[in-house]
């Protein structure tokens, strides 16, 4: 597969403008590409913008840049297109058929996340990929979409296999998984096929392997079942980018990868079984690749860019010119393109088993397509555009077809006749036949594949035509004679003895034909002497049926004339088709009796015995006047209907009634026999055997005499299966007599029957088990039909077996097939002998001038040189060039040249052209017209066979050999004026490019300025350059070059002079060098010159010096200073340690430059876990400038933010200090209970926040608590102590506590507490735990129950009650 730039569809931006998807429609007209901004741009197959419409967002309220276009397809039927989008959302648009066509939603999915690829595969189903990882169906017939599998992986490809019915998806971890709608039998595993090593972003599946690549630089080709094929490493290559897209042929046999301005093609080789890689095409500038799309023919490959740009290109394997009337452009080894030059018209050739397609060629008066591969035969129909590929083993090419016949192409190849339907990719039949001759017709069963007659007629044989039923053939001979053929009952009757006209009326039995002046009708074909005539003054042109009327159409001179058919006539040989004989008789009813109707009630008649309905025979006897056949079969119909109401059934099976209806057709030994039947089993059933059996015999009833015999005469069945042999043989059924001889061990009249039946292959089976005296003189017999069938080597094993060897060679002999002669001769004669006996009669006959015939004795004996020097001296260069192509292959070539040069010396051109042709050098023939001034013929061969610019330079050179005038009037003729002076500028002729546009098309000669500038360019001659670019208007350009150059002086004075916009761009290339040099300075001061300050940050940004840019930053471009900010911080971050010396560093200079702010923040960013006190100085300086510097809401901000911080690494004094100095009071009491410095807290609450006082003591009870620190408690919170005393069980310290509590309060180290309950615990609570577990005396127990429930007051009650 070759790639040829074509043409630019979509010109390419400036910046990023991403082509996201494109599609080619199935009819290969329409061709879609979605930019960017979300619009499809339709273009025709030529290349032309014919169309455009936007697409819509899911819901208008998100705006059109809401979402992306990820996926695109046309249906099948090539009017609609699937559009994926990034919203959630799949609309179908309905283009229509025509440009322009109004665009209409008729369909939408909605989705739970965003749709990222889509394929159209069949009618009504679109397959789509979602970022979730599921890959889903949506049907467009029921409008509702269904998951066809899921996965967790976002899914990055989508594609299907050649005949679209399996899909792959690839997936962002690398997995790829299998689906098949139908495996078409191919028995492939479903779900996961392989898991890549990274996103399979290209992704396809060929004829022969599935293909992904993506960011890793590889190109792997996987097998049917996952296993590595081939692998291709570009991972080592500096110049390539990563894979991006990938697309297949059509045919599944060529692959091309999108990377970065490049394209890579792989080409299957069925000989290696493997891909084989093409040059890549590389062009410069395209960046890189984000969209691919093959036209269904496979002529054209469609590329998008990242920049906008889509590119077309020419896929060809190879072109040919077939008779200079049709153009062979081979797109694949499967599939060729055949154009006519005349018309335009395009047919594509296609194997859809991917064989490789041999010569095509085109016959039957130009309309037809024959071509072949290696195992099937392609047909077609150019007209209609019918392909059809049917199974075929190779021949060598001997086939000779037919192409009589519109739809049917006929066949005929070693003695077989094949039919082939265009369009049908089936056999519609296929028959063995003898020989093939057009006075002779052969009637063949297609479904069992048998001849049911054969007919000879004296006359070439011109038209013919069977009915619908196939019972009647109607034929026509090169004498205009019709004749009709009754296929049952072999008889042939002459209807017309001229015809001009002859037609069967559709649907029915009915002939229409013309006899000269005469219109002739048959409404009943069984009665062929009945026939319906009307006078014409004109021909038949046509027969219409329609809406119940037919009608014959006749032209009269100018005017067309109508003549109307009896329609109820015609309608009861419909009746009579479809087998509806009651229809047929009630029909009949309603008619006069005359001729037609008379011959229709025979028919009927006829028929209906045929088909046992007695009842309608006898109604049709009684309308023909036949009373005793009526009466007959009255009394006939009076037994059948007796009997079917005793024993069910109609009764026409009763023997009675069968023997009757076998008199009335006078067949009385028929009658006899069904009588002898009956008797025979009326004696079996009286138990008489020998009687029974001799009535079966006489009554023909061999099947129950045999049956019989088996039983009771076992001695007679062979004489009986004889017999039955015999009897069939009387009957003409000598196929079924075969194995009832063979029963009877009759082995020569089986083989006689065999024979007589045809069936060849039964009777070799008999005479193989037969001995050989018997068997050799039937073997000749059998090896004459194989013989007449061309099947020679079956022919010549049984002349072999009948010991006729000559008979065999005289066979090969007179077949021309003298090679086999010459094996078959050699077992008799010696080798030397008959190489000369060959190679003498081969001369004799040279001089004789029987040049064919010299030629296959010659290569009989291998000497196919002697041929070729034969045709050479007599001149006969075809031949001779079909002996080399034939055993010289190598040498082909070179013939056609050494022909070719012999004839151009001679004067010969055309012929000399024709081998130039021949030998693939087009140029040649092309140098030898040029050579001999005959531009024209020049021109047309290189237009012809040069491909698609050849011709263009061909006339270029015709139009500088002339010069002036006559140059621009060629050129102008064939339309190339322009590309003519385009190519001449492009070439460095640009004399005769400033001559062409001086005489025609001076807007020309600028650009032919800028071309020369160019030119002198690249050859260092800059100030003659400089002058031309001036003179072309391009001063700029001139610029670029002094500036490229770096001359900066003369860059400088061109632009002063004549483009002061282009001063700047010379301050930034200086600019730019400066940097390069390291003059920063410099190159700053340039840059502010230019009035480009954010290069100068740009150009600071990238040397890593960020203090500068920053600094450039705030004083230039004010307005960036945040962003830039966010980038240093970003970069700061990722080099750890000398990121943070960084921070310190700029932090200093934003405190040193006044910035406090920014210096606050720098500080507050410095993370380093190694140097915490580093860390802590810069919070301290952070709070210290916020104090200072900033106003309250900041420093309060950062203080707090600070605080904490310093608290966590437990420098409790100096967060509390910083709390204080911003009157934070709770905050630095916080920050001292955080450090245990109660004292210091108390006093900050005591003199700063009395209120905070009693938050303090709270706060250091609950501490001791926690601590459990009770002897402490106890000078705060007395009975928090006794409780704690109480819950540890140490009862003798509570209650010393509790009567120290009662003397006074209690001061510890400044916390004093008082209480405003009694301190004192319940009594009984006390005696319970100190005192031991006796009962009371009953009299206290009644002061206890009797006194109040409260407290003792007083310590000295409490040690009483106790």
């Amino acid at each position: 597969m070759q790639l040829r730039h074509v043409r630019t569809l979509l010109t390419p931006q400036d910046g990023a403008a991403k082509v996201t998807c494109m599609a080619w429609s199935y009819n290969n007209a329409k061709f879609a590409v979605c930019t960017v901004d979300r619009v499809v741009l339709l273009y025709d197959e030529h290349g032309e913008r014919r169309d455009k419409f936007s697409t819509k967002p899911a819901d208008a309220k998100y705006g059109r840049k809401s979402y992306m276009v990820k996926g695109m397809a046309f249906s099948p039927d090539s009017t609609k297109i699937a559009i994926g989008q990034t919203d959630n959302i799949i609309y179908v648009y309905k283009i229509g058929e025509e440009w322009g066509d109004k665009k209409v939603i008729c369909n939408k999915f909605i989705q739970t996340s965003a749709v990222t690829c889509l394929l159209w595969p069949a009618e009504n189903i679109i397959v789509f990929g979602l970022a979730e990882g599921k890959v889903r169906l949506a049907n467009t017939k029921t409008n509702k979409s269904s998951t066809i599998y899921g996965t967790d992986s976002f899914v990055v490809s989508l594609t299907s296999n050649v005949s679209g019915k399996g899909i792959l998806s690839g997936h962002a971890d690398g997995t790829i998984v299998r689906y098949f709608f139908d495996d078409e039998g191919s028995g492939e595993s479903q779900g996961k096929l392989v898991t890549h090593p990274c996103p399979p972003y290209a992704l396809t599946w060929a004829s022969s392997s599935v293909v992904a690549a993506g960011c890793d630089k590889k190109i792997i080709a996987y097998g049917k079942e996952g296993h590595i094929i081939q692998t291709f490493d570009y991972s080592r290559d500096p110049l390539e980018k990563e894979f991006t897209t990938a697309v297949t042929s059509p045919g599944g046999q060529s692959v091309v990868i999108g990377s970065y301005d490049r394209l890579r093609v792989l080409n299957w080789s069925p000989r290696r079984s493997a891909w084989e890689e093409a040059k890549p095409k590389e062009i410069a500038h395209l960046y890189t690749i984000t969209a691919l799309a093959w036209k269904r023919d496979g002529s054209r490959l469609c590329a998008g860019t990242l920049c906008g740009g889509v590119e077309q290109f020419d896929c060809c394997l190879r072109r040919s010119i077939y008779k200079n009337k049709f153009e062979m452009t081979y797109v694949g080894p499967s599939q060729v393109i055949v154009k006519n030059l005349s018309t335009g018209t395009r047919v594509v050739l296609k194997s859809h088993y991917g064989y490789e397609i041999d010569e095509v060629k085109i016959l039957g008066k130009e309309r037809y397509l024959v071509a072949h591969t290696s195992d099937t035969l392609l047909l077609g129909d150019l007209n209609s555009n019918k392909l059809s590929e049917v199974a075929w083993q190779g021949s060598g090419g001997n086939e000779k077809f037919f192409f009589d016949n519109e739809n049917v192409c006929m066949i005929f190849n070693a003695g077989e006749l094949t039919l082939v339907e265009y369009g049908s990719n089936e056999i519609l039949g296929s028959v063995r036949t003898e020989f093939m001759n057009p006075h002779l017709i052969r009637h063949v069963d297609l479904v069992g594949g048998y001849n049911i007659g054969t007919i000879s007629h004296d006359s070439k044989i011109d038209w013919l035509e069977l009915n619908e039923t196939g019972h009647k053939l109607l034929f026509r001979d090169k004498k205009m004679r019709l004749q009709l053929y009754d296929i049952e009952s072999s008889t042939k009757t002459t209807i017309l003895n001229y015809c001009s006209y002859v037609q069967w009326v559709p649907g029915s039995d009915v002939v229409v034909a013309q006899n000269r002046n005469s219109l002739c009708i048959w409404y009943n074909n069984d009665a062929p002497e009945r026939v319906t005539m009307f006078p014409l003054k004109g021909d038949i042109v046509n027969l219409e049926r329609s809406n119940g009327k037919t009608e014959v159409i006749v032209a009269e001179g100018v005017n067309t004339v109508s003549y109307m058919l009896d329609e109820g006539l015609i309608e009861f040989g419909t009746a009579i088709d479809d087998g509806d004989y009651s229809r047929a008789a009630a029909f009949l009813e309603t008619l006069e009796m005359s001729t037609e109707t008379e011959a229709m009630w025979k028919t009927l008649s006829r028929l209906a015995l045929e088909a046992k309905q007695l009842h309608i025979a006898e109604r049709c006897f009684s309308a023909l006047g036949h009373v005793s056949k009526a009466r007959f079969l009255h009394e006939t119909n009076e037994i059948a209907d007796q009997v079917a109401k005793e024993y069910g059934g109609d009764g026409t099976d009763y023997y009675q009634v069968r023997a009757r209806l076998a008199m009335l057709e006078k067949n009385y030994k028929l009658a006899e026999m069904i009588f002898l039947e009956q008797a025979g089993d009326l004696f079996e059933t009286i138990r008489n055997p020998q009687k029974a059996l001799e009535c079966y015999r006489k009554g023909c009833a061999f099947l129950k005499a045999v049956e019989l015999a088996r039983v009771a005469f076992p001695a007679e069945v062979l004489k009986l299966e004889e017999a039955w042999g015999d009897h069939l043989v009387q009957q003409k059924q000598l196929d079924a007599a075969i194995n009832h001889y063979i029963e009877a061990r009759c082995s020569v009249k089986a083989i006689e029957a065999a024979l007589g039946a045809r069936q060849w292959k039964k009777a070799i089976y008999i005479l193989d088990s037969q001995e050989e005296r018997v068997a050799v003189k039937y073997y000749p017999r059998i090896a004459q039909h194989y013989a007449a069938l061309q099947e020679y080597q079956i022919a010549e094993e049984l002349y072999i077996k009948g010991d006729r060897p000559k008979d065999a060679i005289d066979m090969y002999t007179q077949a021309g097939l003298w090679e086999q002669a010459h094996k078959l001769a050699t077992k008799c004669m010696r080798q030397e002998d008959v190489s000369v006996l060959y190679i003498t009669q081969a001369q004799e006959m040279e001089k004789q001038g029987k040049y064919k015939e010299a030629e296959r004795l010659y290569i009989t004996v291998e000497e196919p040189d002697l041929a070729i020097t034969m045709y050479k001296k007599c001149k006969m260069y075809d031949e001779m060039i079909r002996l080399v192509a034939k055993y010289h292959k190598d040498l082909l070539s070179d013939t056609h040249l050494h022909l070719g040069k012999e004839l151009a010396t001679e004067g010969r051109w055309q012929e000399a052209e024709y081998h130039y042709l021949e030998a693939k050098d087009w140029k040649v023939t092309v140098n030898m017209y040029r050579v001999n001034d005959m531009w024209e013929e020049a021109y047309r061969v290189a237009k012809a066979h040069g491909g698609a610019n050849s011709y263009k330079h061909v006339a270029y050179l015709w139009a500088k050999s002339l010069g002036g005038e006559a140059a621009v009037k060629l050129l102008n003729k064939f339309g190339l004026l322009e590309m003519a002076i385009d190519h001449a500028a492009d070439n460095g002729v640009f004399d005769f490019a400033f001559e062409l546009a001086r005489l025609s098309l001076k807007q020309k000669t600028p650009e032919i300025h800028l071309k020369y500038a160019m030119f002198l360019e690249d050859e260092g001659k800059f100030e003659e350059a400089e002058a031309e670019f001036i003179k072309a208007g391009k001063p700029k350009e001139a610029v670029l070059m002094f500036v490229h150059n770096q001359n900066w002086d003369a860059a400088q004075r061109v632009a002063e002079a004549h483009d002061p916009d282009s001063v700047a761009d010379v301050l930034v290339g200086q600019a730019r060098f400066a940097f390069e040099q390291k003059e920063f300075q410099k190159a700053e001061a340039f840059l502010l010159r230019a009035q480009r300050p954010e290069l100068a940050v740009k150009y600071y940004k990238e040397a890593g010096m960020w203090s500068d840019a920053l600094r450039t930053c705030k004083e230039y471009v004010p307005s960036r200073l945040e962003v830039l900010q966010e980038e240093y911080d970003k970069e700061t971050a990722k080099k750890g340690t000398r990121g943070v010396e960084g921070m310190l560093e700029q932090a200093r200079q934003w405190e040193q430059a006044g910035e406090y702010a920014r210096a606050v923040d720098c500080y507050l960013k410095v993370q380093d876990p190694s140097n915490s006190l580093l860390v802590e100085k810069c919070w301290l300086k952070a709070a210290e400038l916020a104090i200072k510097f900033l106003g309250q809401p900041r420093s309060v901000e950062v203080t707090r933010l600070v605080g904490p911080q310093l608290v966590a690494v437990k420098k409790y004094s100096a967060a509390a200090e910083l709390y204080l100095n911003l009157d934070l009071i709770r905050e630095a009491i916080d920050a001292f209970i955080e450090g245990e410095e109660w004292n210091k807290a108390k006093r900050v609450a005591k003199e700063l926040d009395p209120r905070s006082e009693e938050y303090v003591d709270q706060r250091y009870k609950e501490y001791l608590k926690h601590q459990g620190k009770v002897d402490s408690l106890v000078g705060v919170d007395v009975m928090a102590a006794l409780d704690m005393y109480a819950e540890r069980e140490q009862w003798e310290k509570c209650l010393e506590t509790a009567a120290k509590q009662a003397q006074g309060p209690v001061s510890d180290g400044g916390f004093g507490v008082s209480s405003g309950r009694s301190p004192l615990w319940d009594t009984r609570e006390c005696s319970r735990h100190l005192l031991p577990a006796t009962p009371l005396p009953r009299s206290l127990q009644v002061q206890e129950s009797s006194r109040p429930s409260s407290p003792c007051p007083a310590p000295a009650k409490l040690l009483c009650n106790t």
